[in-house]
């Protein structure tokens, strides 16, 4: 995590912005630093990545799956980033981050997260993760509803079964 500041001002800022539900977005305002920029002068790639950390990490605390982590002592592990590149975020320009969960399987959990910037979606993304413990992936069904009591599982769409094909055959 290179983003030390911004990290701690969303840890900071989970403690007073409400409870989501993890069918809820979390929704993060920034703005694009000298730091951010590639040589195009526009937000670099990674940076898109290092920024999607704390949209997620935003929702696990404000679900309330973080204490049940600490308890569980899992760990959260990305597998697998599909995105879409649309428009540039420029210098100082604003933008917002939306990240949901929008489905999950016995093994893995599905968040969409998107960019949001002056002239509209600028990135947009679906990062499939997991929950683990010691080295083993853990089905994410039961940590959603210890953190969530009533969690109704969200079925990932279709096409979410022909990208863990595509992946699997590169897996070779």
């Amino acid at each position: 995590m290179n983003l030390v500041f911004r990290l701690m001002a969303v840890i900071i800022g989970a403690m007073w912005r409400p409870r989501l539900g993890m069918g809820d977005a979390s929704a993060l305002n920034f703005r694009v630093w000298p730091l951010d920029l590639d040589f195009n002068m526009h937000m670099t790639n990674s940076r898109y990545l290092s920024l999607m950390d704390l949209g997620r990490t935003d929702l696990i605390l404000r679900a309330g799956v973080w204490p049940v982590m600490r308890r569980e002592k899992l760990g959260v592990v990305l597998a697998g980033a599909a995105m879409r590149f649309r428009r540039p975020l420029s210098p100082f320009a604003r933008f917002s981050l939306a990240t949901r969960l929008f489905g999950c399987d016995e093994r893995w959990m599905y968040v969409e997260q998107i960019f949001t910037g002056p002239d509209g979606v600028a990135c947009s993304a679906v990062m499939r993760a997991a929950f683990v413990k010691v080295g083993r992936l853990v089905p994410p069904g039961p940590v959603l509803e210890a953190a969530m009591p009533g969690f109704v599982k969200l079925d990932a769409p279709g096409w979410v079964a022909d990208w863990a094909a595509v992946e699997q055959a590169f897996a070779g």
